[in-house]
Order: structure tokens, then sequence, then C-alpha cells
């Protein structure tokens, strides 16, 4: 079993006549939540970690997960609102966020006493590592879990509007690595965040999985370097299209362990991660493709 731990979220997207005031669209979202989604859509056996509100988009959320065949069963839930994001997106189908988290029931996640039985991964990521106190929590997560030799993934998919403290979020990104197996970040992550994929592997990650949009992904290993092209698709907009990279590297290791893999394996990994993330991106907001539009990974 994967188990996606972080935030669950509703992402307000525009649609139709651009500009600010165009109508918003209510849609599942958060990127643990929508790495969960398209795990299940893949057919993996997924479950989420996580607290949700019991308000009426809460409930939309659990009921997306139960949708994709993603276990509950880790869920914490609470009466507090949900966290909403207001989604502005680019000529370039880029999106932008503005988050609305004060009070917010994923922010009081607790550390779970223990995981599901059968754990072979967890993936963590995004606002759940900076919004406190439930940061602490996953962060406790993060490296319980890697002492317990499960595989670990971390996309930090860093949202600049809700870091106070750049200087300490980075202090606090260096500490995890240790802990991480998998590290995959967006080249404007990298950039913000400083450093190299080198720097970060001598810190602990087995590999480090670079992003470049329309440039395709690259995989930085001790021992070489493989990069792929994108899918040329017509893009609608990028929501979720990292979210589903995650998903999709985490289906296609299947247990197998990073050190095992040569340049041909992460080749037809990374093929299979752009595939998926070019069909979330012809579809507006984070919608990831079902196992059967994505052929063999």
């Amino acid at each position: 079993m994967i188990v996606v731990a972080g935030e669950s979220l509703i992402d307000l997207v525009p649609e139709g006549a651009p500009g600010p005031l165009a109508p918003l669209l209510p849609r599942p979202g958060g990127g643990p939540y929508n790495t969960a989604v398209a795990l299940g859509r893949m057919g993996a056996d997924v479950a989420f970690c996580s607290r949700i509100s019991t308000d009426a988009f809460g409930e939309a959320l659990v009921e997306g997960l139960r949708a994709a065949g993603v276990s509950t069963d880790a869920v914490q839930r609470g009466p507090e609102p949900t966290t909403l994001a207001v989604a502005s997106v680019g000529a370039d189908g880029s999106a932008r966020y503005g988050f609305y988290v004060e009070g917010t029931a994923d922010r009081l996640f607790a550390l779970p006493e223990r995981l599901p039985e059968g754990v072979r991964a967890v993936a963590f990521g995004t606002c759940s590592l900076v919004l406190e106190p439930g940061a602490s929590a996953y962060e406790a997560l993060l490296r319980r879990s890697s002492r317990e030799g499960v595989f670990t993934l971390l996309d930090p998919n860093v949202r600049p509007g809700l870091i106070p403290d750049p200087v300490a979020y980075r202090q606090r990104f260096a500490g995890w690595l240790p802990y991480v197996s998998l590290l995959k970040l967006s080249e404007e992550d990298a950039a913000w965040l400083g450093g190299s994929p080198a720097a970060w592997l001598e810190r602990g990650p087995a590999a480090v999985v670079l992003t470049r949009g329309a440039g395709g992904l690259s995989v930085f290993t001790p021992g070489y370097e493989v990069s792929v092209p994108a899918v040329p698709v017509g893009v609608v907009d990028t929501i979720g299209a990292g979210d589903t990279v995650n998903a999709a590297l985490l289906h296609g290791l299947a247990g197998r362990r990073l050190g095992s893999l040569g340049p041909a394996d992460w080749r037809e990994l990374l093929s299979f991660a752009a595939r998926a993330a070019a069909v979330t991106c012809t579809r507006a907001g984070a919608e990831p493709p079902y196992a059967h539009e994505l052929g063999d990974g």
C-alpha cells in the first residue's frame, strides 16, 4: 500500500472569460489529495492520511477519494472549515494560487499512532509541511516512516505566499532530506530553494526528479542523469500535473529499490510520468488520468 500524507482543499478555478472577476468553479484539490486520487485512478492500493472538514466541501473531498478507490481509513475529521485556494491561470496554462487557511481542518492534523498495514511508501509535500501545528506532525511522520525503513517521497511544491520566513523554511527543507528516499520538485521549486540535485543527493535522497514543464523531466542519481521530453498536448491548465507525476513515479516503482534502477528503467518510468502529466494538462483543474488512458506503464 502507498500512503499519501498531506492536505486536501478546494481549488476555486476560473471558468469562462479571463479576468479578476471571472466565475470560479470549485474543484477538489491540494497536492497530496491530487496525488492520492491519481494513484487510485491508476489502480494502486492507496490510502490518504490527513484531517478533512465535516463541512460540505469536506464531504465532497472524502467522496472524491472513495470514488477513485482511495482508502479513507487514515483520514481524521473535524468541524473546522475546508481550506480554499483561489487559482489564477496564465496564458500558458500555468497556475498561481491565493490561499485561505486560517483555522482550517487540515492544519490540525495529529500524528497517527500507526499507518495502515502493509505500507511500502509514504508521500509528503505542499502546504501540509508549512502550516502549523499540522506541519510538525507530518514532519514527525516523515522521520518515523524513514526510520522504519519505509520508502518516502517528498514534493515540496513550494507556495511562497504561505511561507513567512523563507530562510527558516529552507533550513527545515534541508533537515528533511536525510529522511527522503526520492525528492521530486519543479524547476521553480529548485530555483526558490537554492542548491542543486548533486547537493541534495549528498544529504540523503537516492534520486532527485526535476520537472521542467514543457521541457520534460530529468532524474539525477549518484551515478548518472536521465532526461525525457514532455508529451506535446493542447494545454488547458497545468493544475495537478506535478501531483500526477508523483503518482506515476510511486505507481511505476511498485516496490523496486531505487538503487536497482538503471538508466533504461528511469527512462521508461519518466516517460510514463510524462504521459500521465500530459493527460492532466488537457483538462481543467486537477483531473488525473485513469489506467486505461495510459496503457502499460
